[in-house]
Protein backbone atom coordinates (compact mmCIF):
# COMPACT_ATOMS: atom_id res chain seq x y z
CA UNK A 1 0.00 0.00 0.00
CA UNK A 2 3.65 2.33 -0.12
CA UNK A 3 2.96 3.03 3.74
CA UNK A 4 0.72 5.81 5.20
CA UNK A 5 -1.91 7.50 3.23
CA UNK A 6 -1.47 11.35 2.87
CA UNK A 7 -4.61 12.15 3.82
CA UNK A 8 -3.92 10.11 7.09
CA UNK A 9 -1.06 12.25 8.26
CA UNK A 10 -2.75 15.53 6.92
CA UNK A 11 -5.94 14.82 9.22
CA UNK A 12 -3.84 13.52 12.03
CA UNK A 13 -1.73 16.21 12.71
CA UNK A 14 -4.14 18.89 11.88
CA UNK A 15 -6.72 17.55 14.35
CA UNK A 16 -4.81 17.12 17.40
CA UNK A 17 -3.27 20.80 17.05
CA UNK A 18 -6.29 22.41 16.67
CA UNK A 19 -8.66 20.34 19.46
CA UNK A 20 -5.81 21.26 21.74
CA UNK A 21 -5.08 24.92 21.11
CA UNK A 22 -9.02 25.37 20.65
CA UNK A 23 -10.21 23.93 23.91
CA UNK A 24 -7.28 25.26 25.82
CA UNK A 25 -8.49 28.86 24.15
CA UNK A 26 -12.33 28.41 25.18
CA UNK A 27 -11.46 27.81 28.62
CA UNK A 28 -9.39 30.52 29.62
CA UNK A 29 -11.24 33.11 27.63
CA UNK A 30 -14.64 32.03 29.09
CA UNK A 31 -13.50 32.64 32.79
CA UNK A 32 -11.27 35.75 32.31
CA UNK A 33 -12.91 38.41 29.98
CA UNK A 34 -16.42 38.07 30.35
CA UNK A 35 -17.31 41.28 32.33
CA UNK A 36 -14.40 42.87 31.38
CA UNK A 37 -15.60 42.67 27.71
CA UNK A 38 -19.28 43.40 29.11
CA UNK A 39 -18.23 46.95 30.68
CA UNK A 40 -15.59 48.26 27.60
CA UNK A 41 -18.75 47.83 25.18
CA UNK A 42 -20.65 49.53 27.71
CA UNK A 43 -18.20 52.52 27.25
CA UNK A 44 -18.30 52.49 23.72
CA UNK A 45 -21.72 52.38 23.15
CA UNK A 46 -21.59 55.98 25.31
CA UNK A 47 -18.87 56.86 22.94
CA UNK A 48 -20.53 55.61 20.10
CA UNK A 49 -23.69 57.83 20.96
CA UNK A 50 -21.73 61.25 21.69
CA UNK A 51 -20.05 60.30 18.32
CA UNK A 52 -23.31 60.12 16.55
CA UNK A 53 -24.49 63.39 18.10
CA UNK A 54 -21.66 65.34 16.83
CA UNK A 55 -21.89 63.90 13.45
CA UNK A 56 -25.42 64.36 13.05
CA UNK A 57 -25.13 68.12 14.43
CA UNK A 58 -21.97 69.12 11.94
CA UNK A 59 -24.25 67.20 9.31
CA UNK A 60 -27.39 69.03 9.94
CA UNK A 61 -25.19 72.54 10.48
CA UNK A 62 -23.55 71.62 6.75
CA UNK A 63 -27.36 71.15 5.41
CA UNK A 64 -29.04 73.88 7.25
CA UNK A 65 -26.17 76.46 5.73
CA UNK A 66 -26.12 74.94 1.88
CA UNK A 67 -29.94 75.66 2.00
CA UNK A 68 -29.89 78.85 2.82
CA UNK A 69 -26.67 80.05 0.41
CA UNK A 70 -28.85 78.80 -2.50
CA UNK A 71 -32.13 80.14 -1.25
CA UNK A 72 -30.10 83.68 -1.26
CA UNK A 73 -28.81 82.91 -5.21
CA UNK A 74 -30.32 85.85 -7.13
CA UNK A 75 -30.77 83.24 -10.10
CA UNK A 76 -32.72 81.41 -7.46
CA UNK A 77 -34.94 84.40 -6.93
CA UNK A 78 -35.24 85.67 -10.37
CA UNK A 79 -36.33 81.73 -11.49
CA UNK A 80 -39.21 82.21 -8.66
CA UNK A 81 -40.45 85.15 -9.89
CA UNK A 82 -41.03 83.68 -12.95
CA UNK A 83 -43.96 81.45 -11.73
CA UNK A 84 -43.96 79.05 -14.43
CA UNK A 85 -43.69 75.04 -13.00
CA UNK A 86 -42.47 73.91 -16.09
CA UNK A 87 -39.41 76.56 -16.11
CA UNK A 88 -38.91 75.90 -12.45
CA UNK A 89 -39.02 72.02 -12.80
CA UNK A 90 -36.24 72.52 -16.02
CA UNK A 91 -34.04 75.08 -14.22
CA UNK A 92 -34.27 72.74 -10.40
CA UNK A 93 -32.21 70.19 -11.95
CA UNK A 94 -29.23 72.65 -12.30
CA UNK A 95 -30.08 73.81 -8.54
CA UNK A 96 -30.42 70.40 -7.20
CA UNK A 97 -26.52 69.25 -9.06
CA UNK A 98 -25.20 72.56 -7.56
CA UNK A 99 -26.19 71.52 -4.25
CA UNK A 100 -25.24 68.13 -4.18
CA UNK A 101 -27.95 66.73 -1.98
CA UNK A 102 -30.28 63.99 -2.54
CA UNK A 103 -33.70 65.98 -2.13
CA UNK A 104 -34.77 69.66 -3.34
CA UNK A 105 -38.36 71.06 -3.49
CA UNK A 106 -39.36 74.62 -4.78
CA UNK A 107 -42.36 75.87 -4.05
CA UNK A 108 -44.43 79.24 -4.21
CA UNK A 109 -45.74 81.61 -1.26
CA UNK A 110 -48.32 80.14 -1.29
CA UNK A 111 -47.46 76.44 -0.39
CA UNK A 112 -47.70 75.60 -3.93
CA UNK A 113 -45.01 72.71 -5.29
CA UNK A 114 -43.61 74.16 -8.41
CA UNK A 115 -40.41 71.99 -8.72
CA UNK A 116 -39.18 68.15 -7.08
CA UNK A 117 -35.92 66.61 -7.68
CA UNK A 118 -34.92 63.70 -5.92
CA UNK A 119 -33.09 60.23 -6.03
CA UNK A 120 -34.66 58.31 -6.52
CA UNK A 121 -36.74 59.89 -9.28
CA UNK A 122 -40.06 58.25 -9.14
CA UNK A 123 -41.47 60.55 -6.19
CA UNK A 124 -43.39 62.93 -8.01
CA UNK A 125 -44.48 66.32 -7.03
CA UNK A 126 -47.84 65.22 -5.87
CA UNK A 127 -46.49 63.82 -3.22
CA UNK A 128 -44.15 66.35 -2.12
CA UNK A 129 -47.84 68.79 -2.29
CA UNK A 130 -48.84 65.92 0.20
CA UNK A 131 -46.49 67.02 2.69
CA UNK A 132 -44.83 70.33 1.98
CA UNK A 133 -48.16 72.15 4.10
CA UNK A 134 -47.63 70.33 6.78
CA UNK A 135 -43.24 71.81 6.96
CA UNK A 136 -44.18 75.28 6.18
CA UNK A 137 -47.19 74.90 9.38
CA UNK A 138 -44.47 74.18 11.90
CA UNK A 139 -41.79 76.88 13.33
CA UNK A 140 -38.49 74.69 12.59
CA UNK A 141 -36.71 74.63 10.04
CA UNK A 142 -35.51 70.84 10.23
CA UNK A 143 -37.83 68.01 9.45
CA UNK A 144 -38.00 64.24 8.58
CA UNK A 145 -39.94 62.86 5.68
CA UNK A 146 -40.56 59.30 4.73
CA UNK A 147 -41.75 58.20 1.58
CA UNK A 148 -41.94 55.10 -0.20
CA UNK A 149 -39.11 53.43 1.77
CA UNK A 150 -36.47 56.29 1.69
CA UNK A 151 -36.20 58.52 4.77
CA UNK A 152 -34.86 62.53 4.15
CA UNK A 153 -33.59 64.93 6.47
CA UNK A 154 -34.80 68.57 5.42
CA UNK A 155 -34.62 72.01 6.14
CA UNK A 156 -36.71 74.54 4.92
CA UNK A 157 -35.54 77.87 3.83
CA UNK A 158 -37.44 80.61 2.84
CA UNK A 159 -36.77 82.56 -0.52
CA UNK A 160 -37.37 86.65 -0.38
CA UNK A 161 -37.62 89.55 -2.28
CA UNK A 162 -34.88 91.65 -1.81
CA UNK A 163 -32.94 91.98 1.69
CA UNK A 164 -34.55 89.31 4.40
CA UNK A 165 -35.49 91.74 6.78
CA UNK A 166 -38.03 93.07 4.06
CA UNK A 167 -40.14 89.73 4.82
CA UNK A 168 -41.48 89.60 1.77
CA UNK A 169 -41.36 85.79 0.43
CA UNK A 170 -40.90 84.52 -2.89
CA UNK A 171 -41.22 81.07 -2.15
CA UNK A 172 -39.60 78.33 0.30
CA UNK A 173 -36.70 75.84 -0.85
CA UNK A 174 -36.40 72.62 0.55
CA UNK A 175 -33.28 70.73 1.03
CA UNK A 176 -32.57 67.59 2.24
CA UNK A 177 -30.40 64.35 2.17
CA UNK A 178 -31.31 61.00 2.25
CA UNK A 179 -30.60 58.42 5.04
CA UNK A 180 -29.35 55.32 2.84
CA UNK A 181 -27.19 52.72 2.80
CA UNK A 182 -24.45 54.93 2.88
CA UNK A 183 -25.28 57.27 5.39
CA UNK A 184 -25.55 54.00 7.54
CA UNK A 185 -22.51 53.09 6.67
CA UNK A 186 -20.95 56.31 7.72
CA UNK A 187 -22.78 56.65 10.96
CA UNK A 188 -21.76 52.37 11.52
CA UNK A 189 -17.68 53.42 10.88
CA UNK A 190 -18.18 56.77 12.89
CA UNK A 191 -19.77 54.72 16.04
CA UNK A 192 -17.86 51.58 15.13
CA UNK A 193 -20.93 49.95 15.44
CA UNK A 194 -23.93 48.40 13.96
CA UNK A 195 -26.72 51.16 13.50
CA UNK A 196 -30.61 50.76 12.15
CA UNK A 197 -33.31 53.51 11.89
CA UNK A 198 -36.26 52.06 12.34
CA UNK A 199 -39.37 54.80 11.34
CA UNK A 200 -42.51 53.61 12.86
CA UNK A 201 -42.59 49.62 12.15
CA UNK A 202 -39.76 49.75 9.68
CA UNK A 203 -36.42 49.41 9.11
CA UNK A 204 -35.71 52.36 6.69
CA UNK A 205 -31.87 51.13 6.61
CA UNK A 206 -29.43 49.64 9.16
CA UNK A 207 -26.23 47.59 9.05
CA UNK A 208 -27.59 44.49 10.31
CA UNK A 209 -28.33 41.34 8.34
CA UNK A 210 -32.10 41.41 7.21
CA UNK A 211 -33.03 38.16 9.63
CA UNK A 212 -31.60 40.59 12.22
CA UNK A 213 -33.50 43.34 11.11
CA UNK A 214 -36.90 41.00 11.63
CA UNK A 215 -35.49 40.52 14.91
CA UNK A 216 -35.18 43.81 15.84
CA UNK A 217 -38.75 44.90 15.00
CA UNK A 218 -39.83 42.24 17.15
CA UNK A 219 -38.06 43.10 20.21
CA UNK A 220 -37.96 46.63 19.75
CA UNK A 221 -41.87 46.83 21.03
CA UNK A 222 -41.42 45.12 24.11
CA UNK A 223 -37.88 46.91 25.15
CA UNK A 224 -39.25 50.31 24.39
CA UNK A 225 -42.46 49.73 26.52
CA UNK A 226 -40.36 49.43 29.78
CA UNK A 227 -38.59 52.65 28.40
CA UNK A 228 -35.66 53.06 26.41
CA UNK A 229 -32.91 50.71 26.36
CA UNK A 230 -29.30 51.85 27.45
CA UNK A 231 -27.01 49.46 26.96
CA UNK A 232 -29.22 46.47 27.33
CA UNK A 233 -28.56 43.12 26.13
CA UNK A 234 -31.03 41.77 23.63
CA UNK A 235 -30.69 38.79 20.75
CA UNK A 236 -30.87 39.21 17.42
CA UNK A 237 -30.92 35.40 15.57
CA UNK A 238 -28.05 33.96 17.33
CA UNK A 239 -26.05 36.81 17.81
CA UNK A 240 -25.98 38.90 21.12
CA UNK A 241 -25.76 42.78 21.03
CA UNK A 242 -25.38 45.27 23.69
CA UNK A 243 -28.22 48.48 22.43
CA UNK A 244 -28.88 51.90 23.16
CA UNK A 245 -31.74 54.03 21.41
CA UNK A 246 -31.06 57.61 20.29
CA UNK A 247 -34.53 59.32 19.95
CA UNK A 248 -34.97 61.75 16.73
CA UNK A 249 -38.08 63.71 17.41
CA UNK A 250 -41.05 63.97 14.70
CA UNK A 251 -43.88 65.25 16.07
CA UNK A 252 -46.94 64.86 14.07
CA UNK A 253 -45.53 61.44 12.66
CA UNK A 254 -44.42 57.94 13.83
CA UNK A 255 -41.67 58.06 16.06
CA UNK A 256 -38.27 57.92 14.59
CA UNK A 257 -35.23 56.51 16.57
CA UNK A 258 -31.55 55.21 15.75
CA UNK A 259 -30.46 52.31 17.22
CA UNK A 260 -26.53 51.83 18.01
CA UNK A 261 -25.43 47.88 18.53
CA UNK A 262 -22.50 46.78 19.55
CA UNK A 263 -22.09 43.05 19.08
CA UNK A 264 -21.24 41.18 22.03
CA UNK A 265 -20.35 37.65 20.45
CA UNK A 266 -17.73 39.95 18.24
CA UNK A 267 -16.51 42.36 20.86
CA UNK A 268 -15.48 38.96 22.70
CA UNK A 269 -13.74 37.31 20.17
CA UNK A 270 -11.60 40.28 19.27
CA UNK A 271 -10.97 41.04 23.40
CA UNK A 272 -9.95 37.69 23.67
CA UNK A 273 -7.25 37.85 20.99
CA UNK A 274 -5.32 40.57 23.64
CA UNK A 275 -5.53 38.68 26.84
CA UNK A 276 -1.88 37.82 27.85
CA UNK A 277 -2.98 33.96 28.01
CA UNK A 278 -3.52 33.80 24.55
CA UNK A 279 -0.36 35.64 23.72
CA UNK A 280 1.00 32.31 24.89
CA UNK A 281 -1.33 29.89 23.17
CA UNK A 282 -0.70 31.84 20.20
CA UNK A 283 3.29 31.42 20.20
CA UNK A 284 2.36 27.57 20.70
CA UNK A 285 0.04 27.32 17.82
CA UNK A 286 2.55 29.40 15.86
CA UNK A 287 5.24 26.85 16.59
CA UNK A 288 3.09 23.96 15.99
CA UNK A 289 1.50 25.54 12.72
CA UNK A 290 4.98 26.25 11.07
CA UNK A 291 6.21 22.67 12.10
CA UNK A 292 3.19 21.01 10.38
CA UNK A 293 3.49 23.52 7.45
CA UNK A 294 7.06 22.27 7.02
CA UNK A 295 5.92 18.34 7.13
CA UNK A 296 3.15 19.34 4.46
CA UNK A 297 5.31 21.27 2.34
CA UNK A 298 7.56 18.32 2.15
CA UNK A 299 4.80 15.45 1.86
CA UNK A 300 1.88 17.18 0.05
CA UNK A 301 2.27 20.48 -1.18
CA UNK A 302 5.42 20.10 -3.96
CA UNK A 303 3.72 16.70 -5.05
CA UNK A 304 0.67 19.15 -5.66
CA UNK A 305 2.50 21.68 -7.24
CA UNK A 306 4.09 19.36 -9.78
CA UNK A 307 0.41 18.18 -10.32
CA UNK A 308 -0.67 21.49 -10.75
CA UNK A 309 1.97 22.80 -13.36
CA UNK A 310 1.36 19.87 -15.24
CA UNK A 311 -2.57 20.23 -15.41
CA UNK A 312 -1.67 23.56 -16.24
CA UNK A 313 1.16 22.67 -19.17
CA UNK A 314 -2.13 20.52 -20.88
CA UNK A 315 -4.53 23.08 -20.91
CA UNK A 316 -1.73 25.19 -23.02
CA UNK A 317 -1.58 22.13 -25.05
CA UNK A 318 2.13 20.68 -23.33
CA UNK A 319 1.80 17.21 -23.66
CA UNK A 320 5.43 16.75 -22.66
CA UNK A 321 5.75 18.71 -19.21
CA UNK A 322 8.00 16.22 -16.61
CA UNK A 323 5.55 14.51 -14.00
CA UNK A 324 7.38 12.81 -11.20
CA UNK A 325 4.55 10.45 -9.20
CA UNK A 326 7.06 9.00 -6.46
CA UNK A 327 5.59 7.41 -3.37
CA UNK A 328 2.35 5.43 -2.61
CA UNK A 329 -0.33 8.38 -1.46
CA UNK A 330 -3.07 9.52 -3.03
CA UNK A 331 -1.57 12.69 -4.85
CA UNK A 332 1.34 10.07 -6.53
CA UNK A 333 -1.89 7.66 -7.54
CA UNK A 334 -3.30 10.83 -9.14
CA UNK A 335 -0.24 12.00 -10.43
CA UNK A 336 0.65 8.35 -12.45
CA UNK A 337 -2.63 8.37 -13.26
CA UNK A 338 -3.09 11.51 -14.57
CA UNK A 339 0.02 11.16 -17.00
CA UNK A 340 -1.57 8.16 -18.51
CA UNK A 341 -4.75 9.97 -19.32
CA UNK A 342 -2.59 12.87 -20.82
CA UNK A 343 -0.99 10.54 -23.15
CA UNK A 344 -3.88 8.62 -24.01
CA UNK A 345 -5.71 12.12 -24.54
CA UNK A 346 -2.81 13.18 -26.61
CA UNK A 347 -2.93 10.18 -29.29
CA UNK A 348 -7.09 10.38 -29.49
CA UNK A 349 -6.56 14.06 -30.30
CA UNK A 350 -3.81 13.21 -33.11
CA UNK A 351 -6.29 10.26 -34.33
CA UNK A 352 -8.82 12.87 -34.40
CA UNK A 353 -7.37 15.32 -36.13
CA UNK A 354 -6.21 12.91 -38.52
CA UNK A 355 -9.97 11.54 -39.24
CA UNK A 356 -11.38 14.90 -39.10
CA UNK A 357 -8.74 16.11 -41.28
CA UNK A 358 -8.80 13.35 -44.08
CA UNK A 359 -13.11 13.76 -43.46
CA UNK A 360 -12.36 17.29 -44.79
CA UNK A 361 -10.41 17.01 -47.56
CA UNK A 362 -12.73 14.29 -48.85
CA UNK A 363 -15.75 15.86 -48.53
CA UNK A 364 -14.45 18.71 -50.25
CA UNK A 365 -12.29 16.87 -52.99
CA UNK A 366 -15.84 15.00 -53.67
CA UNK A 367 -17.70 18.38 -53.81
CA UNK A 368 -15.36 20.25 -56.14
CA UNK A 369 -14.80 16.91 -58.16
CA UNK A 370 -18.57 16.61 -58.86
CA UNK A 371 -18.89 20.64 -59.75
CA UNK A 372 -15.45 20.63 -61.93
CA UNK A 373 -16.71 16.32 -63.51
CA UNK A 374 -20.38 18.31 -64.30
CA UNK A 375 -18.94 21.43 -65.80
CA UNK A 376 -16.10 19.66 -67.83
CA UNK A 377 -18.70 17.45 -69.33
CA UNK A 378 -20.36 20.01 -70.66
CA UNK A 379 -17.09 21.70 -72.41
CA UNK A 380 -16.49 17.99 -73.53
CA UNK A 381 -19.89 17.28 -74.94
CA UNK A 382 -20.63 20.48 -76.61
CA UNK A 383 -16.71 20.63 -78.14
CA UNK A 384 -17.78 17.46 -80.08
CA UNK A 385 -20.94 18.64 -81.24
CA UNK A 386 -19.29 21.47 -82.47
CA UNK A 387 -16.89 18.87 -84.57
CA UNK A 388 -19.98 18.14 -86.61
CA UNK A 389 -20.08 19.86 -89.88
CA UNK A 390 -24.00 20.44 -90.26
CA UNK A 391 -23.59 22.72 -87.99
CA UNK A 392 -25.89 26.30 -88.59
CA UNK A 393 -24.13 29.41 -86.85
CA UNK A 394 -26.94 29.80 -84.33
CA UNK A 395 -26.30 26.07 -83.53
CA UNK A 396 -23.01 26.66 -83.13
CA UNK A 397 -23.31 30.17 -81.05
CA UNK A 398 -25.73 28.53 -78.38
CA UNK A 399 -22.75 25.17 -78.24
CA UNK A 400 -20.44 28.15 -77.31
CA UNK A 401 -22.05 29.60 -74.93
CA UNK A 402 -23.33 27.00 -72.95
CA UNK A 403 -19.40 26.18 -73.14
CA UNK A 404 -18.56 29.59 -72.03
CA UNK A 405 -21.44 29.38 -68.89
CA UNK A 406 -19.60 25.81 -68.02
CA UNK A 407 -15.89 27.34 -67.70
CA UNK A 408 -17.86 30.57 -65.56
CA UNK A 409 -19.07 27.76 -63.09
CA UNK A 410 -15.91 26.51 -62.93
CA UNK A 411 -13.31 29.64 -62.96
CA UNK A 412 -16.56 31.02 -60.19
CA UNK A 413 -15.63 27.70 -58.27
CA UNK A 414 -11.97 27.78 -57.99
CA UNK A 415 -12.82 31.70 -57.52
CA UNK A 416 -14.90 30.82 -54.34
CA UNK A 417 -11.97 28.37 -53.08
CA UNK A 418 -9.29 31.02 -53.21
CA UNK A 419 -11.92 33.50 -51.10
CA UNK A 420 -11.06 31.45 -48.43
CA UNK A 421 -7.22 31.33 -48.64
CA UNK A 422 -6.85 34.99 -48.53
CA UNK A 423 -6.31 36.96 -44.84
CA UNK A 424 -8.10 39.67 -43.95
CA UNK A 425 -5.21 41.75 -44.80
CA UNK A 426 -5.52 41.17 -48.55
CA UNK A 427 -8.30 43.57 -48.58
CA UNK A 428 -7.93 46.59 -50.58
CA UNK A 429 -10.12 49.51 -48.99
CA UNK A 430 -10.71 53.21 -50.71
CA UNK A 431 -13.09 55.27 -49.63
CA UNK A 432 -16.43 55.69 -51.07
CA UNK A 433 -20.39 55.58 -50.96
CA UNK A 434 -22.24 52.01 -50.71
CA UNK A 435 -24.97 52.48 -52.58
CA UNK A 436 -22.36 52.57 -55.56
CA UNK A 437 -21.56 48.88 -55.02
CA UNK A 438 -25.45 48.34 -54.62
CA UNK A 439 -25.83 50.07 -57.61
CA UNK A 440 -22.96 48.26 -59.45
CA UNK A 441 -24.23 44.78 -58.30
CA UNK A 442 -28.21 45.86 -59.72
CA UNK A 443 -26.65 46.35 -63.08
CA UNK A 444 -24.49 42.94 -62.76
CA UNK A 445 -28.43 40.82 -62.48
CA UNK A 446 -29.79 43.10 -64.73
CA UNK A 447 -27.13 41.57 -67.50
CA UNK A 448 -28.77 38.53 -67.10
CA UNK A 449 -31.85 38.26 -69.49
CA UNK A 450 -33.98 35.98 -67.18
CA UNK A 451 -33.99 38.45 -64.30
CA UNK A 452 -34.55 41.82 -66.23
CA UNK A 453 -38.44 41.55 -65.70
CA UNK A 454 -38.07 41.42 -61.78
CA UNK A 455 -38.51 44.67 -60.11
CA UNK A 456 -35.62 45.79 -57.63
CA UNK A 457 -35.91 48.86 -55.72
CA UNK A 458 -33.44 50.74 -53.34
CA UNK A 459 -34.19 52.89 -50.33
CA UNK A 460 -31.35 54.69 -48.32
CA UNK A 461 -31.40 56.59 -45.46
CA UNK A 462 -28.54 58.44 -43.21
CA UNK A 463 -24.82 58.80 -44.49
CA UNK A 464 -23.40 55.27 -46.28
CA UNK A 465 -20.22 56.15 -47.12
CA UNK A 466 -16.88 54.28 -45.57
CA UNK A 467 -13.83 52.59 -45.93
CA UNK A 468 -14.52 49.04 -48.18
CA UNK A 469 -13.10 47.19 -50.21
CA UNK A 470 -15.80 47.86 -53.11
CA UNK A 471 -14.90 45.30 -55.61
CA UNK A 472 -15.43 42.31 -52.99
CA UNK A 473 -18.31 44.30 -51.22
CA UNK A 474 -20.03 44.66 -54.98
CA UNK A 475 -19.09 40.72 -55.13
CA UNK A 476 -21.10 39.89 -52.05
CA UNK A 477 -24.40 42.10 -52.79
CA UNK A 478 -24.45 40.67 -56.33
CA UNK A 479 -24.69 37.39 -54.68
CA UNK A 480 -27.25 38.01 -52.41
CA UNK A 481 -29.42 39.66 -54.65
CA UNK A 482 -28.70 36.57 -57.60
CA UNK A 483 -29.95 34.34 -54.93
CA UNK A 484 -32.86 36.37 -54.38
CA UNK A 485 -33.61 36.79 -58.43
CA UNK A 486 -33.77 33.06 -58.70
CA UNK A 487 -36.19 32.16 -56.39
CA UNK A 488 -38.92 34.90 -56.85
CA UNK A 489 -41.29 34.71 -59.43
CA UNK A 490 -40.56 35.37 -63.23
CA UNK A 491 -43.32 37.77 -63.90
CA UNK A 492 -44.12 38.92 -60.52
CA UNK A 493 -40.73 38.97 -58.67
CA UNK A 494 -40.15 41.84 -56.01
CA UNK A 495 -36.69 42.66 -54.49
CA UNK A 496 -36.56 45.70 -51.92
CA UNK A 497 -33.13 46.84 -50.75
CA UNK A 498 -32.80 49.01 -47.61
CA UNK A 499 -30.00 51.26 -46.43
CA UNK A 500 -29.84 52.42 -43.34
CA UNK A 501 -27.57 54.22 -40.89
CA UNK A 502 -27.61 52.66 -37.44
CA UNK A 503 -25.16 54.66 -34.86
CA UNK A 504 -21.34 53.05 -36.52
CA UNK A 505 -23.23 50.98 -38.38
CA UNK A 506 -24.75 50.11 -41.84
CA UNK A 507 -27.45 48.15 -42.46
CA UNK A 508 -28.33 47.26 -45.76
CA UNK A 509 -31.91 44.69 -45.72
CA UNK A 510 -32.61 42.64 -48.89
CA UNK A 511 -36.17 41.45 -48.87
CA UNK A 512 -37.45 39.24 -51.65
CA UNK A 513 -41.37 38.01 -52.39
CA UNK A 514 -40.01 34.28 -52.94
CA UNK A 515 -41.16 31.15 -50.96
CA UNK A 516 -38.76 31.43 -48.12
CA UNK A 517 -35.45 29.30 -47.39
CA UNK A 518 -36.14 25.04 -47.64
CA UNK A 519 -36.50 23.93 -43.97
CA UNK A 520 -33.20 21.49 -44.78
CA UNK A 521 -30.57 23.41 -45.14
CA UNK A 522 -31.67 27.22 -43.04
CA UNK A 523 -29.51 25.64 -40.19
CA UNK A 524 -26.16 25.44 -42.53
CA UNK A 525 -27.62 28.05 -44.63
CA UNK A 526 -23.55 29.53 -44.31
CA UNK A 527 -21.51 26.42 -44.90
CA UNK A 528 -19.71 25.75 -48.14
CA UNK A 529 -21.11 23.73 -50.57
CA UNK A 530 -24.52 23.56 -49.44
CA UNK A 531 -27.42 23.96 -51.91
CA UNK A 532 -30.99 23.30 -52.23
CA UNK A 533 -33.18 23.50 -55.52
CA UNK A 534 -30.37 24.81 -57.99
CA UNK A 535 -30.03 23.06 -61.29
CA UNK A 536 -26.09 24.16 -61.46
CA UNK A 537 -25.58 25.78 -57.64
CA UNK A 538 -21.91 25.33 -56.00
CA UNK A 539 -23.06 25.55 -52.43
CA UNK A 540 -20.09 28.58 -52.43
CA UNK A 541 -22.16 31.67 -53.01
CA UNK A 542 -23.38 33.04 -49.11
CA UNK A 543 -20.15 31.08 -47.63
CA UNK A 544 -17.88 34.06 -50.12
CA UNK A 545 -20.60 36.70 -48.61
CA UNK A 546 -20.43 35.42 -45.44
CA UNK A 547 -16.69 35.65 -45.42
CA UNK A 548 -15.77 38.86 -47.76
CA UNK A 549 -18.76 40.89 -44.67
CA UNK A 550 -16.76 39.67 -41.70
CA UNK A 551 -13.58 40.28 -43.09
CA UNK A 552 -14.97 44.24 -42.90
CA UNK A 553 -15.44 43.50 -39.58
CA UNK A 554 -19.45 42.76 -40.33
CA UNK A 555 -21.85 40.24 -40.64
CA UNK A 556 -24.61 38.69 -42.34
CA UNK A 557 -27.66 36.62 -41.01
CA UNK A 558 -31.34 35.62 -41.91
CA UNK A 559 -33.45 38.68 -40.42
CA UNK A 560 -36.87 36.41 -41.72
CA UNK A 561 -38.24 33.99 -43.99
CA UNK A 562 -41.47 32.57 -44.90
CA UNK A 563 -43.77 31.73 -47.57
CA UNK A 564 -44.46 35.22 -47.98
CA UNK A 565 -40.61 36.17 -48.63
CA UNK A 566 -37.23 35.82 -47.07
CA UNK A 567 -35.52 39.05 -45.71
CA UNK A 568 -31.18 39.05 -45.83
CA UNK A 569 -29.68 41.53 -42.73
CA UNK A 570 -26.46 42.38 -43.66
CA UNK A 571 -24.17 44.71 -41.10
CA UNK A 572 -21.07 47.13 -42.22
CA UNK A 573 -19.36 49.34 -39.52
CA UNK A 574 -18.57 52.53 -40.26
CA UNK A 575 -15.37 53.00 -38.14
CA UNK A 576 -12.96 55.12 -38.50
CA UNK A 577 -9.88 54.12 -41.11
CA UNK A 578 -8.61 50.95 -40.47
CA UNK A 579 -4.40 50.77 -40.55
CA UNK A 580 -4.71 49.38 -44.15
CA UNK A 581 -6.77 52.61 -44.97
CA UNK A 582 -4.78 54.91 -43.76
CA UNK A 583 -1.89 53.61 -45.31
CA UNK A 584 -3.22 53.52 -48.71
CA UNK A 585 -4.50 57.31 -47.98
CA UNK A 586 -1.06 58.58 -46.87
CA UNK A 587 0.22 56.90 -50.04
CA UNK A 588 -2.61 58.47 -52.63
Amino acid sequence: MGGIRLRTKFLLSMVVVSATLTLATLLVVRHTVQQEVRLGIQRDLDNSVSAFRNFQKQREATLERSAALLADLPNVRALMTTHDPATIQDASRDLWQLAGSDLLVLADSSGKVMALQATPPEITVAEGQDFFPAVVARAETRHWWYIEGHLYEVFLQDIYFGPASGRQILGYLLLGYEIDDRVARDLSRVAASEVAFRYGDAIVRSTLKPAQESELLRVAPRTEAGGLPQGDQIRLGEERFLATLVDLPTPGAPSLNLWVLKSLDQATAFLSSLNALLLALGLTAVLAGTLLVFFISRTFTRPLENLVSGVRALELGDFAYPLNSRGGDEVAEVTGTFDRMRKNLQRTQRELLDAERLATIGRMASSISHDLRHSLAAVMANAEFLCESNLTPGQREDLYGEIRIAVNQMTELIESLLEFSRTRESLRPTYGDVRSAVDRAVQGVKAHPEFQRIRIRTSAEGLTEGWFDFKKLERALLNLLLNACEVVPADSGKIHIDLKRRGENLEIRIEDNGPGIAEAVRDRLFEPFVSHGKENGTGMGLTVVQKILQDHGGDVAVEQTSAAGTIFRVILPLNPLTENALAIRHAN
